[in-house]
C-alpha cells in the first residue's frame, strides 16, 4: 500500500492508493497546532479491513440502485445485491480496488492524481471505464475532482466518503450544520428512494438555518438548492474550525454513523437514477467526460 502526502500553508492531506482513500486531512488552527478533520487509521493496512468506507473513493455508482440492475439501451445489466439492494458499487468496489498513483505535485498549489481502470463487465457494469481522482490544495481548500471516461454505454455515479470531525470531542452533536437544501428523496425501510421528492422545511431534516445536530442521526438524501454551489456548511465552536461544503452535484447524502462520530458529505448525482426516469440521467456514453467537482473549505473563527 502507497502513500502521498501533499501539503501547503493551511492543510496537508494524506493519500492512500488503496480506494483512493484520504487517510488524513490536516488543518493548521489559531494556536498553529494542526488538527486532523476525517476520521480514519494511522496504520495503512487497517483499510483493507474497514467496513465504514473510510475517505474512499466510491463507484461505480455510489449509493442504492433497486431490482438487481438496470437497463441501457434495452439491455439488462445484473447486479450483486443483498436484501434486494446494491449499494457502493457491489462486492468490491472501487474503495477496496488499489488505483495508480499518476501524477504528484508538489508546487505552491499540490495536487496528487490517481486512476483506476474499471474492465467491461466488473461488478456488472458494462464498458471499460477509466476514471481518475486529483485531490488539490488550493490554499483553505480541499478540491477533488473525479472524472471518467467509457467505451460503451455505462451508469456511473462517484464520491468521496470521508467523515469530518472538526474536533477532539468523542461526539458531534454540537455541531452546527446548515444545508442548502430545500428538499429531500423519500425512502423506503432499505433506504432505496421511492421516486418522491418532498420538502424538508419544518421537519427534523430542515437544516435551512443552522442549528445543532443534537441527537439525530442521519441518512438522508437531500437535493442541493439550484443555482446554488454550496452545499452545505459545518461548524465546531470547540475547536473553532468552520467547514464550508461546495459542489457541481445535483445531491448531497449526509451521514452520521450510530457507532462512531463523524458526519459524511457525500456529493454525487441521486441514488437509484438507473432505475428511476425522472430523476437526473447517470449514463455515460462514449465520447462524453463524467465530471464530479466538490470543494471543502476550511475557515478559522473564535473557538468558545
Amino acid at each position: 500500500m502507497k502513500q502521498v502526502t501533499i501539503s501547503n500553508a493551511y492543510l496537508t492531506l494524506m493519500v492512500l492508493d488503496y480506494g483512493a482513500t484520504i487517510q488524513k486531512l490536516l488543518v493548521k488552527g489559531t494556536d498553529g497546532e494542526y488538527n486532523n478533520v476525517v476520521v480514519g487509521y494511522n496504520h495503512p493496512s487497517r483499510y483493507r479491513l474497514d467496513d465504514n468506507v473510510l475517505g474512499a473513493s466510491v463507484g461505480r455508482f455510489a449509493g442504492r440502485i433497486s431490482n438487481g440492475g438496470f437497463v441501457i439501451d434495452r439491455t439488462r445489466y445484473d447486479l450483486f445485491q443483498e436484501d434486494g439492494v446494491h449499494l457502493h458499487g457491489g462486492k468490491e468496489g472501487f474503495h477496496q480496488k488499489y488505483w495508480i498513483i499518476d501524477e504528484v505535485d508538489q508546487s505552491d498549489k499540490p495536487f496528487v492524481k490517481l486512476t483506476y481502470a474499471s474492465k467491461h463487465l466488473e461488478e456488472g457494469y458494462p464498458g471499460n471505464l477509466n476514471v481518475s481522482v486529483t485531490y488539490k490544495l488550493m490554499n483553505n481548500a480541499l478540491q477533488i475532482i473525479y472524472e471518467g471516461m467509457t467505451d460503451r454505454s455505462t451508469v456511473i455515479n462517484l464520491t468521496n466518503h470521508s467523515y469530518f470531525k472538526l474536533d477532539h470531542n468523542p461526539y458531534i452533536d454540537d455541531y452546527e450544520l446548515q444545508l442548502n437544501c430545500p428538499y429531500r428523496l423519500e425512502t423506503k425501510e432499505n433506504l432505496l428512494p421511492t421516486g418522491n421528492i418532498i420538502p424538508v422545511r419544518k421537519s427534523e431534516n430542515d437544516f435551512l438555518l443552522p442549528r445543532k445536530i443534537g441527537v439525530q442521526r442521519l441518512d438522508t438524501i437531500f437535493i442541493k438548492d439550484v443555482g446554488n454551489e454550496k452545499v452545505a456548511e459545518l461548524q465546531s465552536k470547540t475547536s473553532g474550525i468552520n467547514m464550508k461544503v461546495y459542489t457541481n452535484q445535483p445531491a448531497l447524502v449526509v451521514y452520521t454513523p450510530a457507532d462512531f462520530p463523524g458526519i459524511c458529505f457525500e456529493a454525487q448525482n441521486y441514488p437509484d437514477a438507473p432505475n428511476q426516469p425522472d430523476f437526473p440521467k447517470s449514463v455515460l456514453r462514449p465520447g462524453d467526460i463524467y465530471n464530479n467537482i466538490s470543494i471543502f473549505k476550511f475557515d478559522l473563527v473564535a473557538p468558545s
